[in-house]
């Protein structure tokens, strides 16, 4: 066992929802001690650095609930239940953008917020684009548009794009075009 590792005692879910799960363990930590730890159990996500051929990003702007301000963001979306990544990175770029992509590379993968959630995030990078048909769920609500890496550090220091996949997002372009 892990040095570090929490033994659950107990759990009990408190909420079961469309998008998350909501739990609370009763944990054993490593010295003996007990404690309770809330836990948000997610499927898991995409997220697309879209590059055009002019080296521009696609981005989406869309209000975002729990911020109460629209914000600019790489697309990305949930993963279904046994749903692999790619699939769902190609179809969550052609929904929001109304692009396809004739190149994908996998980036890896990253934690959100590993101190209450285990929702994963896959990154991928979609380059030779082409026409495709947007196509949102009926309660989202998207502008999409083009950026320069430049526009784009422009838009982190007004906080109009303020979300984590997205700043690695253009971090990791960035450390590309060294």
């Amino acid at each position: 066992m892990e040095k570090f590792a929490e033994k659950t005692i107990s759990k009990e879910t408190i909420y079961e929802g469309r998008i998350i799960d909501l739990s609370i363990h009763d944990v054993t930590l490593p010295n003996g001690e007990t404690s309770k730890r809330e836990i948000v159990t997610h499927p898991g996500a995409v997220a697309v650095i879209a590059v055009t051929e002019d080296n521009k990003l696609l981005l989406v702007r869309q209000f975002r609930k729990p911020l109460e301000k629209t914000i600019a963001e790489i697309p990305a979306g949930k993963l279904e239940k046994g749903e692999d990544p790619l699939p769902c990175a190609k179809r969550e770029l052609e929904e929001e953008t109304g692009f396809l992509a004739g190149k994908w590379t996998s980036l890896g993968s990253f934690y959100t917020s590993p101190g209450f959630a285990d929702e994963l995030i896959y990154l991928f990078l979609a380059e030779e684009l082409s026409d495709g048909t947007a196509n949102t769920d009926e309660d989202e609500f998207v502008e999409c548009f083009e950026v320069t890496i430049d526009e784009a550090r422009k838009l982190m220091d007004n906080q109009e794009i303020h979300d984590a996949k997205t700043i690695i997002a253009i971090q990791y372009l960035q450390l590309l075009h060294r």
